[in-house]
């Protein structure tokens, strides 16, 4: 019986140690490389630090940042940036919908006051019928991505997005899904035919776009050009 009562308490220790390593999963450490060019961590991996707006739709979980399922917001970076590389991952569960805001102001719809980079399950038989500007890594409204380069949904993805003056470059997995000058894609108009002011911003907030769908983040990290 000791024996016994011995073997469930040092079950009950380990598990107990794994259950709080999982609580306090450190921030992905940047490479060396990335480090060498310039690149910062946005998301240490254990709270909202550095992020504001809608931190009650958003927490961190086992090192990741996740939009809660049925709550999500705009959740934006502390700092405001101009021109930037801007790389994560992320996981979609079937159906799920968010957005990359990008050079957008609080407090206003990022895909008409800012810039919105579509994040979506693209697969999702809800979205078959989609214009081209809506899908996974468009401008939202304003430009078209190429298609096909997404994992299967559960799978981590890879993105990194760059913006430099009026270029704006997705590349997803490793191929470029986008690669627009957008004052040339919004003249004489913009693919929806609607008023997109946020083109003309050069600077603003970067954020995730949640619309009720679980969606995990992980490897959120920086580097700003402006000025170079």
């Amino acid at each position: 019986m000791r024996r016994m009562l011995a073997w469930v308490g040092r079950c009950s220790l380990l598990s107990l140690v794994v259950f709080a390593c999982s609580r306090c999963l450190p921030a992905a450490e940047l490479t060396a490389d990335e480090k060498k060019e310039g690149f910062v961590s946005l998301f240490n991996g254990k709270d909202l630090t550095g992020w504001v707006g809608a931190t009650n739709g958003y927490t961190a979980e086992e090192g990741n940042l996740v939009c809660i399922k049925e709550k999500g917001g705009n959740l934006y970076t502390k700092d405001e940036y101009s021109d930037f590389i801007f790389r994560f991952e992320f996981k979609l569960e079937p159906g799920a919908n968010n957005g990359l805001g990008i050079r957008a102001p609080q407090g206003c719809d990022a895909a008409y006051c800012g810039m919105e980079l579509q994040i979506l399950d693209d697969s999702a038989d809800q979205y078959k019928n989609l214009q081209p500007y809506q899908y996974h890594g468009s401008i939202y409204g304003v430009v078209p991505c190429k298609r096909g380069f997404q994992k299967k949904v559960g799978e981590w993805n890879s993105q990194e997005v760059i913006v430099k003056g009026r270029q704006v470059k997705v590349i997803l997995n490793g191929e470029t899904i986008t690669d627009a000058d957008i004052d040339k894609a919004s003249t004489p108009k913009t693919a929806d035919g609607k008023d997109h002011p946020g083109l003309k911003r050069d600077k603003g907030f970067i954020g995730f776009l949640g619309h009720g769908a679980r969606v995990e983040f992980r490897n959120i990290r920086i580097k700003d050009l402006a000025g170079k």
